[in-house]
């Protein structure tokens, strides 16, 4: 019998252990309102969809590297949106989304056994999961900690997922002159860059950071920017040799997004309309849920931009998790994002206004 080998030992896939918890909160008589996955739940907008099925009729295969139009969009757009300057069109790839690129990029960098890849404390599951696929170590770093010798890879992300921690230009030039002390490369998660509330977040490839893309990456999704969650629209995008040889491996290995998704890519970057409108929607939301978990006795931390409410109630986050079940509210336990949240429940603005209504009224009664 042909038996398929086994790959690395990767941990429990976070989400499932909420299953018991789910059941428990979809049998509140108002039905479960969902704010455990950072997933959109407005509506693709309407120039998006109509780019998206423009070219429905192309047979041929996509390119990886994204049409010219679509890497164009990119740069015009990082420089207006986030005043990045100095990209080059060739220095940009489209990824599937973000997850995939955050999954595989140790493995396409060289990162292997020996290596160490370092993520903060608290982090989005995948930055280690990613490691562990390549064979490597992870290290977790606390606030200002520095990467230890053998550093291949540093992950950076503001603002945060879950915290919505911010970072400034000045911390941000700290750890990429750290990186660079031990020869590794820097890969910035900044998915939440368009969703600026208590303070500004900048790229790590912003002027103010850097002044050379050498060793720095910066990884980018449409899904919360434009709700292209479905659609896997994300990028990579600095320093012009690794993303050279990112989309090397990436053509061998199939890595190729939809021509119809590269399509609405390009309209999704070149409207900013919907951008502004749909921050608004988060802010709204956001605005009644924060005070809302406050008089509730929460104390909600960090989350200065971003898509969560990181809150504590001062107790183990599955004895928090249970109390928002019984009330039919589902959050995600700080223990997915490492032992540094063991007190902590992260709470998605991603809900209908009428779910956070919802929310809003359980948590005061």
């Amino acid at each position: 019998m042909i038996r398929t080998r086994r790959g690395p030992a990767l941990p429990d896939f976070p989400w499932d252990s909420l299953a018991d918890h789910a059941a428990k909160a979809r049998k509140h008589p108002g039905g479960v309102v969902d704010l455990s996955v950072g997933t959109p739940v407005d509506p693709v907008p309407a120039v998006i969809q109509s780019a998206l099925s423009s070219v429905a009729d192309i047979p041929g295969y996509p390119t990886t590297h994204g049409t010219p139009e679509l890497r164009a969009a990119f740069v015009a757009a990082a420089e207006r949106r986030y005043g990045i300057t100095g990209l080059s069109e060739q220095a940009v790839l489209p990824t599937i989304g973000s997850k995939e690129l955050v999954a595989w990029l140790p493995t396409l960098l060289g990162v292997g056994p020996g290596d160490v890849v370092a993520v903060p404390a608290v982090a989005y599951p995948t930055y280690e999961v990613g490691a562990l696929l390549a064979g490597a170590e992870v290290v977790r770093l606390a606030d200002g900690e520095l990467p230890p010798a053998g550093t291949k890879l540093v992950w950076l992300n503001s603002p945060s997922n879950p915290t919505g921690r911010v970072l400034s230009a000045g911390q941000l030039r700290d750890a990429v002159a750290a990186a660079r002390e031990l020869g590794a490369v820097v890969a910035s998660d900044e998915c939440y860059l368009s969703l600026p509330w208590d303070a500004s977040p900048v790229s790590v490839l912003h002027p103010s950071v850097v002044d050379s893309f050498d060793g720095v990456l910066a990884v980018h999704s449409l899904s919360k920017t434009s709700s292209l969650a479905g659609y896997r629209a994300g990028f990579v995008t600095g320093d012009p040799e690794l993303v050279a040889g990112l989309l090397e491996l990436r053509k061998h290995a199939g890595m190729m997004v939809p021509r119809p998704v590269q399509e609405a890519m390009r309209a999704a970057l070149e409207d900013d309309t919907h951008v502004v409108e749909q921050r608004a929607r988060y802010l709204a939301r956001r605005q009644v849920l924060k005070p809302a978990l406050e008089a509730a006795g929460f104390t909600v931390t960090h989350s200065e931009a971003g898509l969560y409410l990181w809150s504590s109630r001062g107790e183990d986050a599955w004895e928090t998790i249970s109390w928002l079940a019984d009330r039919g509210i589902l959050a995600a336990p700080g223990t997915f994002y490492g032992p540094a949240g063991a007190q902590h429940v992260r709470i998605a603005l991603t809900a209908t206004d009428e779910r956070v209504a919802a929310a809003v009224e359980r948590l005061s009664a």
